[in-house]
């Protein structure tokens, strides 16, 4: 789980300053205030991570990638080549890594259980360079940082330079060569020293981080009459929501989803989803069926109402095949995961977004997931704050965060939540002036009022 993260210089952002990453994160604020930006970049580390190229720093993205952010000259803070990108995370390992004393194997020399990283990356002479990169843990400092700069190559040394535990191998101490990717010692280490082994164990924790993001998108794809299933496990829902299907048959093997407030039952993984339609008002029932049998194509069936015919998804309202997508995520994903969502609320109506809080709050506690989510919905954190007063969910569990733009940069404030729900720093026109368009409409109605009263 991310518990921390701070980004400077990165598009709108000159300074996030260190957020804190709750298990339910929320970020709201005005369009092109920078919110959608704190999504986009663990994104760009995602797709780095998962990139075969291990030479290329950063995958800025292309036309296929998750997201496509342009080159390093467009995603740095007002295009300004002297500035560096500088990220820092900081997450809790889903179990504690022991390290061994190579020479008492009884021993541990430590056990990390959460980790920092932190990366300072640099374009000179069109080559993306980093400068400097470390994970930190308790008392320790590992990584590397650029030691000399010869013929537009780079010559790093490790960090700590000497320092127990490390333990160099005799023999020269040649420069190391390039980081793996923005995050990786080279193969190089683990030959200049005795046991840098854990090393690699560090970065394996940081890729296996990025391995547990999900995402989705605002735009979904159109719901389908057929959808064809070969009988594939998709490791996730696509990020346009293009293998909710698929994932809602896959899962059809066990009933292991513990539905909402029944901690004594399992259902499959349809059936909490038709639970979930259901409660948010959406449709009355909800089915995935076979067109015959030892056929490969399926339908989606819905029921609008108790009384209503069944129906193909395709033949009701939008809202149901785009929130869909968001629902499965949130129960398929392995434990553990981390969920990105961009305005999960799109072609919902006002009610069906207040229970989009109670999916969210369901799936963090039964589920073990983190979400955090970029919204615009008022209705959602209306439906949050009354949750928090319930004790549904505690306020230390939550952390919404208000987006703005000033002096042409971003800008952040975080909202103090209390344990009664209510909002102490509630920024001004917060999701739009209210009561001003209550007194505006007043003020008109009593003018017409006027008038035609002669």
């Amino acid at each position: 789980m991310i518990k921390e993260l701070q980004v400077k210089n990165f598009k709108s952002w000159q300074d996030t300053k260190r957020l804190n990453i709750a298990p339910l994160t929320g970020f709201f604020g005005t369009n092109s205030s920078g919110k959608t930006s704190i999504l986009q970049l663990l994104l760009m580390m995602k797709q780095t991570v998962e990139s075969t190229d291990r030479r290329r720093v950063l995958y800025t993205g292309d036309s296929n990638s998750i997201v496509d952010l342009g080159t390093f000259h467009d995603l740095i803070h007002s295009h300004n080549a002297d500035l560096a990108l500088q990220i820092s995370v900081s997450w809790d390992l889903p179990k504690i890594r022991e390290v061994k004393d190579p020479e008492h194997k009884d021993t541990n020399l430590f056990e990390i259980k959460n980790l920092q990283f932190d990366v300072e990356i640099k374009e000179e002479s069109s080559l993306l360079i980093v400068k400097k990169f470390t994970y930190s843990f308790d008392n320790y400092k590992f990584g590397m940082e650029v030691k000399s700069e010869k013929n537009k190559k780079s010559e790093y040394e490790l960090i700590p330079k000497e320092s127990h535990p490390l333990k160099r191998q005799v023999g020269k101490p040649w420069p190391l060569p390039a980081a793996i990717k923005f995050y990786g010692f080279p193969d190089e280490v683990s030959g200049r020293y005795v046991n840098a082994g854990f090393l690699y164990d560090i970065v394996f924790e940081f890729e296996g981080l990025f391995a547990r993001i999900g995402y989705i998108g605002p735009l979904r794809e159109y719901p389908k009459r057929i959808y064809t299933w070969a009988g594939d496990a998709p490791s996730d829902v696509g990020r346009r929501g293009e293998l909710s299907v698929h994932a809602m048959l896959a899962a059809r093997e066990k009933d292991k989803y513990i539905p909402p407030g029944r901690q004594n039952k399992k259902w499959r993984l349809e059936k909490v989803i038709a639970y979930w339609l259901k409660e948010m008002g959406i449709i009355h029932s909800f089915s995935l069926k076979q067109i015959a049998e030892n056929r490969k194509e399926y339908e989606v069936r819905v029921k609008k109402t108790d009384h209503s015919p069944e129906v193909l998804i395709t033949d009701v309202g939008f809202g149901v095949s785009q929130v869909l997508p968001v629902l499965v995520m949130c129960y398929y994903v392995p434990e553990g995961s981390i969920l990105l969502f961009e305005q999960p609320e799109l072609h919902l109506h006002p009610s069906a977004q207040c229970w989009l809080a109670d999916v969210f709050i369901d799936a963090i506690k039964n589920r073990k997931v983190q979400i955090i989510v970029e919204s615009h919905s008022e209705h959602f954190v209306r439906r949050l704050q009354r949750r928090i007063a319930e004790k549904a969910i505690g306020a230390d569990q939550t952390a919404l965060y208000f987006c703005k733009m000033e002096n042409s940069r971003s800008v952040v404030e975080k909202l103090d939540v209390d344990m009664f729900g209510d909002i102490k720093n509630w920024p001004a026109d917060f999701f739009g002036d209210e009561m001003g368009e209550l007194t505006a409409k007043t003020e008109a109605a009593m003018r017409r009022q006027i008038k035609n009263d002669g």
